[in-house]
């Protein structure tokens, strides 16, 4: 469950089409045990320990919704159910159902459920439904299946953790030795950043690119560029004062990941290394405290806000023995921020703060006895609140799968 795929590129490639191809070349059609669904449940709990317990406030960023930190102390993390299955010899279907614990009581959420085609010629394959966007390197992996207990900087700023909505997803694997894969996605545009009034139609658009090989016989290699364009109707952001921003949110990501294992075996010795550079424009009107007086115009009147942030991480996971993993993780940010006619005195220059760049380094180290059970230990120097007080965050972190699970993406 945990073990990255170390196979060659073209090898993970094969694994992943090999259904379509069977299907294809005229191969008997699957037994109906073929179709019995593989159920998992993945349990995670954590104790969190801060030297300042304070909301997470990234330096000139409104959050979105669910970005909050765990709680201090020991808590029951998001637990997960996982239902997968071929439906026939055209279709496969995956569901993934969160149970959560917000404020003591427990919380279901539809995290994924969508359907895969199998058998589409030329490449092709086609997936609708509720699903996590390929933007990016790390949005499409559960929090379960993470490198570290908590997201990257810019995921939690920039994309509320991660990106998964409704929505259609065309893809296409190119025919050549080097893996090339584009594709793109429309979507609801209900997730932050998009969000806000309730939507309909198609208010969110994705495209993406893909291209990879192997290094030798143990390394591989995949190189991204992705692209998402959401639009945002008063999308409320929390925090001390409410604010409802209308207009276009445009994302821009770069992604490497580069995987090697001694001699393509991963389970003595491996090596993960990954990076992502974000890139976010917005602008629009925006409410400042649209349920009292707003400071910048009388009454809930709008203002022009025109937003650029960038920002990115680096990790470095080596696995130094059998089971025994440590990893290396920086995060930084920036941000440039303007809204119009602010009022005299106040912040509202800037919508948030953004005198201080967000930065924060971590170390990690976890112990797998098996593919289904992890334990972890993270240290984090957070200094990603304005002004740029440092806080020393401890966690500890165990992950158990129960019940069969499908191989990660590499």
């Amino acid at each position: 469950m945990f073990r990255s795929i170390f196979l060659p590129l073209g090898a993970c490639l094969a694994l992943s089409t090999v259904s379509a191809q069977a299907q294809q070349g005229g191969g008997a059609a699957p037994s109906g045990n073929a179709f019995n669904p593989k159920i998992s449940l993945i349990l995670q709990g954590i104790y969190a320990d801060y030297s300042s317990v304070e909301e997470p406030d990234v330096g000139g960023v409104v959050l979105g919704p669910e970005t909050e930190f765990a709680a201090p102390g020991l808590s029951l993390g998001e637990s997960e159910l996982v239902i997968e299955s071929n439906v026939d010899t055209l279709f496969h279907a995956w569901a993934t159902i969160a149970l959560e614990n917000e404020g003591g009581e427990t919380v279901v959420a539809v995290e994924e459920a969508y359907v895969n085609t199998l058998t589409l010629p030329a490449g092709l394959a086609v997936k609708f439904g509720r699903f996590k966007s390929e933007i990016g390197y790390q949005n499409h992996i559960h929090a379960h299946a993470w490198e570290f207990v908590d997201e990257p900087l810019v995921y939690r700023a920039l994309l509320a953790t991660s990106l998964q909505d409704d929505g259609l997803q065309l893809r296409w694997i190119a025919p050549t030795d080097l893996f090339l894969e584009l594709g793109a996605e429309a979507l609801r545009g209900q997730a932050f950043p998009g969000g806000g009034e309730p939507r309909d139609g198609v208010n969110g658009y994705t495209g993406f690119m893909h291209l990879g090989g192997d290094v030798g016989i143990g390394g591989s290699w995949r190189l991204g560029l992705s692209h998402l364009k959401a639009d945002a109707d008063n999308r409320a952001t929390g925090g001390d004062v409410t604010t409802l921003f209308t207009g276009d949110s445009d994302l821009s990501i770069v992604d490497l990941v580069f995987k090697w294992a001694e001699d393509g075996n991963p389970a003595k010795h491996n090596v993960v290394f990954n990076a992502e550079y974000f890139h976010r424009r917005e602008s629009g009107d925006l409410v400042y405290d649209p349920d009292t007086t707003d400071p910048v115009n009388t009454g809930p009147t709008p203002s022009a806000y025109g937003g650029k942030q960038d920002g990115y991480y680096a990790q470095l996971i080596y696995q130094f023995i059998p089971r025994w993993r440590a990893g290396a993780r920086y995060d930084w940010m920036t941000a440039d921020n303007a809204v119009s006619n602010p009022a005299a005195g106040t912040s509202l220059a800037t919508l948030a703060d953004n005198s201080y760049d967000p930065r924060r380094a971590s170390v990690m180290l976890d112990f797998s006895n098996s593919e289904f059970s992890r334990l972890r230990v993270q240290y984090n120097r957070d200094e990603s609140r304005p002004g740029g007080e440092s806080d020393n965050q401890i966690f500890l972190q165990y992950i158990m799968s129960l019940g069969a699970h499908a191989a990660h993406q590499f």
